[in-house]
């Protein structure tokens, strides 16, 4: 049977060095990879092909929602298990819907590290009890009465249009020949309106509303240039480490 290999992404050499001792002692497991840098870490993994990335949100010199981020953009079908401390609801959605498949508490069991991985290799998507229960109220939140599309304006539904679309804020400004401020102001009264804390919040509403939607041609090729750009450069500077 072949071994699952595992990068271990965490800046807390304590820890990478407790769970790369986990993962080379458990039968049919092995390390492919221990990095302290998220910077180190995009580089390497994009050569070593591990099965399944586990790694921390709190990560030094990137947050750890945009590594995971980076990662699925250079390899859309990497395996991301995210083991931390930060049990936040919003947290937890935002790095589940930038592209990880579980979420667990540093506080699991070592057993139940291992047994997580091997349900995300197996098509699973494991999440700490506490974290499950908090993403089911966010998300009933966000399903509230009053909380939908229709509660905008029509300017700050056209807003949104364009959010959702993946155009920066300087971008709606410009298509909708109204200032940068101007925008900025639409977008936080949309917030508002809708109790949503961003842009993932809001965008979630919106394709209740839209189920069919899909982003046009012209903003899905700005979305790609932005991230094959800062990948590129990220990966550019980044090094590499192995166990």
């Amino acid at each position: 049977m072949m071994s699952i290999n595992v990068a271990i992404v965490d800046n807390d050499e304590q820890v990478l060095s407790g769970l790369f001792r986990l993962i080379q002692s458990t039968k049919g497991f092995r390390c492919s990879g221990a990095y302290s840098s998220a910077l180190r870490a995009l580089n390497a993994i994009s050569e070593s092909l591990p099965d399944v990335v586990l790694t921390d949100i709190h990560l030094s010199g990137m947050n750890g929602i945009e590594f995971v981020r980076l990662i699925k953009e250079v390899r859309p079908s990497q395996l991301i298990l995210v083991l931390t401390y930060l049990d936040n609801a919003q947290v937890v959605f935002n790095t589940l819907s930038t592209g990880a498949s579980g979420y667990l508490l540093k506080s699991s069991s070592p057993e139940q590290i291992i047994t997580a991985v091997q349900d995300v290799c197996h098509g699973g998507s494991p999440i700490t009890g506490s974290i499950a229960r908090g993403l089911v109220n966010l998300l009933q939140q966000t399903a509230s009465p009053g909380r939908n599309y229709r509660s905008l304006s029509l300017r700050e539904q056209q807003v949104l249009d364009l959010l959702a679309s993946g155009f920066r804020y300087q971008d709606i400004a410009e298509k909708l020949k109204i200032s940068y401020a101007t925008a900025h102001t639409h977008i936080r009264n949309m917030y508002k309106k809708l109790r949503v804390n961003g842009r993932t919040e809001a965008i979630t509403l919106y394709l209740r509303e839209h189920p069919g939607w899909h982003a046009s041609a012209s903003a899905q090729e700005s979305q790609k240039i932005e991230l094959f750009n800062e990948a590129s450069i990220t990966t550019y500077f980044a090094g590499t480490i192995s166990c």
